[in-house]
């Protein structure tokens, strides 16, 4: 028997968002590795997500640099008022964002 699950709770985009996300010059073959899936999967994933405006790719010198749109919705109609960011934070791959309305400066009156 395999040691491998035979299934996740996020989808093979998600994990590639998050190595996306850690690493934002990351090699699609270290993407790869790290999700599970073929180089030739992790490269057209990536193009999905630059193509559907989640990520950008831009080159420096010989390698890729990627930028997340922590903002994009997700697309799911079920988590469609979440974002992006919020599910990188929920995993703990980004700072929760601070709340503006229960942040108090230190000189308020209580």
């Amino acid at each position: 028997m395999s040691d491998k699950p035979t299934w996740t709770f996020l989808t093979n985009h998600a994990h590639v968002l998050v190595c996306i996300a850690e690493e934002p010059d990351i090699r699609g073959r270290d993407v790869a590795q790290r999700v599970g899936i073929t180089e030739r999967a992790a490269q057209a994933i990536i193009a999905s997500l630059v193509s559907d405006g989640y990520i950008t790719r831009r080159r420096e010198g010989r390698r890729n640099r990627y930028t997340v749109h922590e903002g994009s919705p997700l697309r799911h109609p079920i988590e469609s008022d979440h974002t992006v960011g919020e599910l990188l934070a929920m995993l703990g791959r980004l700072r929760p964002p601070r709340n503006q309305a229960t942040h108090r400066s230190p000189t308020a009156s209580t």
